[in-house]
């Protein structure tokens, strides 16, 4: 094992210089990967731009029903349309996500805890790669603590995934958990992006911060940027963009969608800023006119 006296904090970023090993292949990363690995990973990120949208509603699997989640019966159709991939729990995909929208899937398959509870730390791996693949998943989700005290046994069952997830050629999403003590610093994203990207996941979904151009420019894999917390339509919308003008696939937006005050407009808004490199600015503008035709 490397000793840790006398490393040096990482200079040499080349944020200029794109990813060397990408071949022919619009993922980062994934030139060598198998056939199947890139059929599910074309899937989410769009061939024509390389990007995703992807929407997050698993937050039931620890909050229940959180506000804008009510009901998903209702929600899931009236959004899916316009995203290219939908992040849930198999229990919700299975009840509310129409079969014939024929969206990938990034299946949340890590849990043990819940707001019941102070530690949010606590989590392993229970849905199996078999039922994984009965719902014809373009992913795998697992919340990785990095710098918690869920550390090791979330570790563990990243790695878990991603051997299973290499054996039936389904990609894994690695998911930086930021709980409400976890610093939130460009270092410590530098270190947790890269932890996971060396485990071997095919996607990483962290957090935006400062420099971010560092941490994208050091992981060798797509980075999709979390929505977190609801912030106003206008604030969410210069998040995706300052993401994928610092070198983000894509984002994976859940609250600051589904709580906005018309999530169909939301959710095209971030549309045209992910794929069609509509500035924050112009998004908003568009929005409002989505929200407020006849204004």
């Amino acid at each position: 094992m490397a000793d840790i006296e006398g490393m040096k904090d990482a200079k040499q970023f080349a944020q200029d210089v794109e990813f060397s090993s990408s071949g022919n292949f619009h993922v980062k990363g994934a030139a060598n990967l198998d056939w199947g690995m890139k059929d599910r990973l074309s899937r989410i990120f769009r061939p024509d731009t390389g990007k995703t949208v992807m929407l997050a509603f698993d937050h039931g699997y620890f909050m229940g029903p959180t506000s804008g989640l009510e009901r998903l019966d209702l929600l899931i159709p009236d959004l899916a349309e316009h995203a290219d991939c939908l992040m849930g729990t198999r229990g919700a995909i299975r009840t509310s996500a129409p079969a014939n929208y024929n969206k990938s899937i990034a299946l949340r398959v890590s849990s043990g805890s819940s707001v019941l509870q102070d530690d949010l730390s606590k989590e392993s791996l229970v849905v199996s790669m078999e039922d994984a693949i009965k719902m014809n998943a373009s992913a795998v989700a697992v919340q990785t603590f990095i710098g918690a005290d869920g550390q090791k046994e979330t570790i563990e069952a990243l790695n878990q995934a991603v051997n299973l997830g290499s054996r039936y050629s389904i990609p894994t999403m690695g998911v930086v958990a930021v709980g409400k003590e976890m610093e939130r610093t460009t270092r410590f994203f530098l270190l947790a992006t890269r932890m996971l990207a060396e485990f071997g996941v095919q996607i990483v979904k962290t957090y935006y911060c400062d420099d971010f151009e560092k941490v994208a420019s050091t992981t060798p894999v797509p980075l999709v940027v979390a929505g977190g917390k609801k912030v106003p339509e206008k604030d969410a919308l210069t998040l995706a963009s300052n993401s994928i003008r610092s070198g983000a696939a894509g984002v994976d937006m859940g609250r600051n969608i589904f709580q906005s005050e018309n999530p169909k407009a939301m959710i095209q808004a971030v549309n045209k800023v992910v794929h069609e490199g509509m500035s924050d600015k112009e998004a908003y503008e568009f929005y409002l006119h989505l929200a407020n035709p006849e204004k």
